[in-house]
């Protein structure tokens, strides 16, 4: 599902991830990497092993990435062949406003390091200045309307989109923000690596403050003070698992209302200066707002000028010179394991993506996305939603009312595969070759300004949340949406010559993945069109529950490293996503000509040997154990060996594929299988 930072929305389905090209033997395409296999392993008892042990044993993660595999290679492809189109349009000298012009000179701008490195910290010292000048609080508050306008405004968590119980409608929504650590506890546990962030933390403040001419020691002590003040700031901030309540995160209420709660920020004004009109809004964390309202006034107005200072530098260091972006990288390997960094093109590619998507994205599919891949996708999904409507059809444990509300739900499933068919518009986005932090502003404005342009306007459906080339997918609960962007439309995922073994077992579970999202804990709570409601009778809801939970208890029990757990509660979502989406490719897969054969074999492997194949080396990912560490107390997502074993050791066919006796280490009685669409 979809999932923004600090927004308690229903989690993206993938994560970033990657695996090795398909191979040609014989003139003929192979599509499971049989050597990456470790067949010594029995596949009862570890079959993530079996199927990629040997992989990755061999695989040495590439310096500048956190981790590699399946979704980080076509990654890296897509950003090759981004990087193609850019270059062209670059060299193409386009007229100034055309989209040719507009992707080429952001990225020449960002590649032109003479002009950047000359002017240093220069950039910075408006804002620098004007917040030193604020004598109050007040006044430091009011700069955050100015910071909003260009993504800047730290404290302020702030989007725009359907209202949860009004879904037709746009409302303004805040939320919880204002912390440089991954998450709440990284404040308060003594643990090494809590420590080590911690550390890490004030040292990147520091080096920021230096290199805008602060001197060392008094460098040292705003950054200490920063981190003191986010860490009472981290004390009214939700976990990770509850800001997966879309219940206790709607809190829909007025501008006085939220005056009220939180009188020193003073939103009324703060929303004039931004030019918001609204009459209501949802406050997703309601604790937050009043906390930082009390800490506004209690706290030094020194400190909190370095906060402001800290977090804009920050924001922008990316787009400074190099000791600015050896400074952010450096704080940030301490969470991704990084050993170097990226080249610099990829970081500009990844840029352009994101601040000119639908720009990029038009000459994107132009080149790379096929009429015929769209039609096959189609097919794909409009497969899965009618097996997905027979299996509910068949659930022994839901009563025939919520059934038939659960197919209507299904049946009008907004589906958006490749790309959007109505491109955003950029004409108010200049691009300057010569001014790489003032183009990126520059987009950052115009999405402030689209964004706020929504509020109380009927929602538009045909918007998307993904730029075409992106490799991954989501569910939007408020929308009732699958989405597929066309980045992900490839293989290992897809391809349109494999055999349907390969690709139901890819991207089939990917699209059951999705459709099961509309179902999960989270999904389950929106009815059909898209209105946070409650559609089940109770009967139906408590064994819902009985069966979630059972799936949460079995996640806990898996470990990794230094025998930390997965958190099943935290990942419940997509676990139930896992399991019921291999489920459902597996169901259309047997409709297939190939799924109704039993005995042929390709590559030694049976049809339905292939299809588990595919879906366990589509999840072939090797993981730093710095991103693992932050993965398991922040990602709504199991990490990848539990994607796998998890769904198909409830399986029954899978049992049958490969001949799995209950003496195997990791067989489950079919009495305690997991299942629950």
């Amino acid at each position: 599902m979809k999932l923004k930072l600090g927004l308690p929305l229903l989690g993206i389905a993938l994560i970033m991830a990657c695996q090795n090209k398909n191979t040609v033997t014989d003139n003929r395409t192979v599509f499971l990497d049989t050597a990456g296999m470790n067949t010594a392993v029995n596949p009862g008892d570890n079959f993530y092993e079996y199927a990629n042990g040997k992989w990755m044993k061999n695989t040495v993660i590439p310096d500048d990435q956190s981790g590699w595999g399946s979704f980080y290679t076509l990654y890296e492809e897509n950003l090759k062949k981004l990087r193609g189109i850019i270059e062209d349009a670059e060299k193409s000298n386009s007229a100034k406003g055309s989209i040719q012009q507009k992707v080429g000179d952001y990225y020449a701008s960002g590649m032109d390091t003479v002009t950047i490195e000359k002017l240093g910290a220069e950039p910075l010292k408006p804002m620098l200045t004007k917040i030193d000048a604020a004598k109050s609080y007040q006044e430091l508050v009011s700069l955050l309307a100015q910071l909003a306008k260009t993504d800047e405004a730290e404290l302020l968590g702030l989007s725009v989109g359907a209202d949860e119980k009004n879904s037709t409608t746009n409302i303004v929504s805040l939320y919880q923000a204002g912390l440089s650590l991954p998450e709440k506890d990284y404040y308060f546990k003594t643990d090494s690596s809590s420590k080590v962030a911690r550390a890490g933390f004030v040292s990147y403040a520091s080096t920021l403050f230096k290199l805008t001419g602060v001197d060392n020691a008094t460098a040292t002590k705003n950054a200490n003070s920063i981190l003191a003040l986010e860490t009472e700031i981290a004390k009214s901030h939700r976990s990770p698992q509850e800001l997966r309540d879309p219940q206790k995160n709607y809190n829909k209420m007025s501008l006085v209302q939220l005056n009220q709660l939180a009188p020193n920020l003073n939103v009324p004004s703060l929303f004039d200066k931004m030019k918001i009109k609204a009459d209501s809004i949802n406050v997703g964390q309601p604790d937050y707002f009043k906390a930082l309202s009390g800490l506004l006034a209690s706290q030094p107005l020194d400190v909190w000028k370095t906060k402001f200072k800290y977090a804009y530098m920050s924001r922008n260091a990316n787009s400074l010179s190099k000791d600015f972006v050896n400074a952010s990288f450096a704080f940030n390997k301490i969470f991704s394991g990084q050993k170097k960094q990226s080249e610099r093109w990829k970081k500009l590619v990844s840029g352009v993506d994101g601040s000119l998507g639908d720009l990029l994205g038009q000459l994107y599919v132009e080149k790379y996305f096929t009429p015929e891949a769209k039609k096959r996708m189609d097919e794909l999904v409009n497969n899965l939603q009618k097996v997905f409507a027979t299996r509910i059809d068949k659930l022994d444990w839901m009563s025939a009312e919520t059934k038939t509300k659960a197919t209507e739900k299904l049946n009008i499933f907004l589906k958006k595969i490749g790309y959007t068919t109505k491109w955003k518009n950029f004409d108010d986005v200049t691009i300057d070759k010569g001014d790489y932090l003032g183009n990126a502003r520059n987009a950052r404005t115009h999405g402030f300004n689209e964004m706020i342009s929504k509020v109380g306007k009927p929602v538009d459906k045909t918007e998307w949340g993904m730029t075409p080339p992106t490799v991954n997918a989501y569910y939007n609960p408020t929308f009732n949406e699958i989405v597929f962007p066309a980045g992900i439309l490839q293989f290992p995922f897809f391809d349109a010559n494999a055999d349907d073994a390969i690709n139901y077992g890819a991207i089939g579970a990917v699209i059951g993945h999705e459709m099961t999202h509309g179902f999960d804990d989270q999904g389950r709570q929106y009815d059909a069109a898209g209105n946070m409601k409650d559609w089940w009778t109770k009967a139906d809801a408590d064994k819902f529950k009985t069966k979630a939970d059972k799936v949460a208890t079995m996640y806990n029990g898996f470990t990794l490293l230094d025998n930390q757990h997965v958190n099943g509660n935290l990942t419940m979502g997509e676990n139930l996503a896992d399991i019921g989406g291999l489920a459902i490719a597996y169901d259309a897969f047997k409709l297939t000509e190939q799924g109704k054969e039993e005995t042929k074999k390709i590559d030694g492997f049976t049809a339905d040997q292939r299809f588990f194949l595919s879906f366990a080396q589509v999840w072939r990912i090797k993981t730093r154990d710095e991103s693992m560490r932050v993965r398991l107390k922040t990602d709504p997502h199991s990490p990848e060996m539990f994607r796998v074993n998890g769904p198909v050791y409830s399986m029954e066919a899978f049992y049958k594929a490969f001949n799995i006796p209950s003496t195997a280490k990791m067989y489950v009685a079919p009495e305690n299988r997991l299942g629950v669409w």
